[in-house]
């Protein structure tokens, strides 16, 4: 029997539902559709003054990359020309608002996420080759698989299924977790404390040290043995301190996000039965769909930018010091990039959206994402016939503000 048997659903729905205090802070209560107001916040100039989350019309305060930051001016962007132009010019529109300092402490604080520069190039490049196209099969081959198959195993024989808890929550945490050696049993725990830098280090102290002393097939034997290039050419091996920073961004991101993607992907395909039954036969469509339903609603539609000096964006003066929220979902949207940009249209021209961000920091896991989607939702598609959402039940509603997503995705099949 898989291990993934032995999860508590009660604790993945806790600590996955959106709506729940421990998502809350992102703006998870928040079930107004945002599209309509972005595309009029578009349709009215490119820069606005104020967070998105205040000119969306959100009630109380949500927090995010670059917020709350009281003490900054803000300013909101929604344009895709906007967007493009600040992720191009990384020395303007910086991605923290200090230099980082990868010994000075475990935490995203000190990651990747928030270098810049040549520091940024340097750090990233000791991970890259782990995340490339081709090595997803190293992924799905040591851990996606056998979840997605151990998952379906929990409840193929019931007819029945809710996908987000059931299934999309706890595919990337099992992953992430699976490649840094912590075992299935411990992984809804490192989720639960995955805002607590304190805690997790203490988790890792013993996996990084034992990596160390004999180095496996995984990630963080990666980090232990990579080499840092030194300006002045020289090199070293990561402090302990470095690879905490990294594995920490590495958990919230890979355990944070994707599955929230698989869910409006597949509910996506759930809402449109001829599409899915067009997928079921046609397995090379599932790759224009996954592009589209990034394109259509990523689950991270905001990240900023903090402002290092003085200048005129798109008619806008941001003052040095500001912070710049760039909405990705409204960008995707751009009618000046995509024709009918509202609609989910798998057959549209396939161009690149912000879905993963972009420049230097496009994000590192997008092919690992991409793979845990749709090994996910072919496997699906494989084992379970007749697949349709329960027609009894309330059907999945698209929910959240900083990290978009679905409610319950309730499924019949067989």
């Amino acid at each position: 029997m898989s291990e993934t048997h032995a999860l508590d659903r009660e604790q993945i729905r806790q600590l996955f539902d959106l709506r729940s205090s421990y998502n809350q802070g992102m703006g998870g209560d928040f079930t107004t559709d945002p599209y309509p107001i972005w595309r009029e916040l578009r349709e009215t100039g490119p820069v606005h003054k104020g967070t998105v989350h205040k000119l969306t019309g959100y009630p109380g305060e949500a927090f995010f990359q670059g917020l709350p930051e009281p003490d900054r001016p803000h300013y909101s962007a929604f344009g895709y020309a906007a967007l493009d132009a600040a992720y191009r010019n990384n020395v303007v529109f910086a991605s923290a608002p200090e230099e980082v300092d990868p010994a000075g402490g475990a935490g995203v604080a000190n990651s990747l996420l928030n270098m810049g520069g040549e520091q940024h190039r340097r750090y990233r490049a000791l991970v890259q080759r782990s995340f490339v196209p081709g090595r997803t099969g190293w992924w799905i081959d040591n851990w996606i698989e056998d979840t997605v198959q151990g998952l379906i195993d929990g409840f193929i024989d019931d007819g029945h299924a809710e996908l987000n808890v059931d299934f999309c929550a706890a595919i990337p945490v099992l992953t992430i977790t699976g490649s840094f050696g912590i075992p299935v049993a411990e992984a809804l725990e490192v989720r639960r404390i995955m805002h607590d830098p304190v805690e997790i280090v203490r988790r890792l102290e013993p996996i990084v040290a034992a990596r160390r002393r004999e180095p496996q097939d995984d990630l963080i034997s990666v980090l232990v043995a990579a080499e840092l290039a030194e300006p002045d050419g020289s090199s070293h091996r990561l402090s302990d301190a470095e690879i905490y920073s990294f594995a920490i961004l590495l958990l919230l991101a890979g355990s944070g996000t994707t599955w929230k993607q698989m869910g409006i992907t597949l509910t996506a395909l759930l809402q449109r039965p001829a599409l899915l039954e067009q997928v079921r036969a046609d397995r090379s469509l599932l790759r224009p769909v996954i592009e589209e339903a990034l394109r259509w609603m990523p689950t991270d539609p905001m990240f900023s930018r903090y402002v290092t000096t003085d200048t005129d964006f798109f008619g806008t003066l941001l003052p040095a010091g500001a912070v710049l929220h760039l909405c990705l979902g409204a960008a995707n949207r751009d009618p000046q990039r995509w024709e009918r940009p509202d609609e989910f249209d798998i057959t549209r021209k396939l161009r690149a959206s912000f879905a993963f961000g972009g420049g230097v920091h496009t994000c590192l896991g997008m092919h690992l994402a991409r793979a845990e989607i749709s090994t996910g939702i072919a496997a699906l598609l494989d084992r379970l016939p007749d697949l349709r959402l329960n027609p009894d039940v309330e059907p999945p509603r698209f929910i959240g503000m900083y990290e978009r997503g679905v409610t319950e995705i309730p499924v019949l099949f067989g």
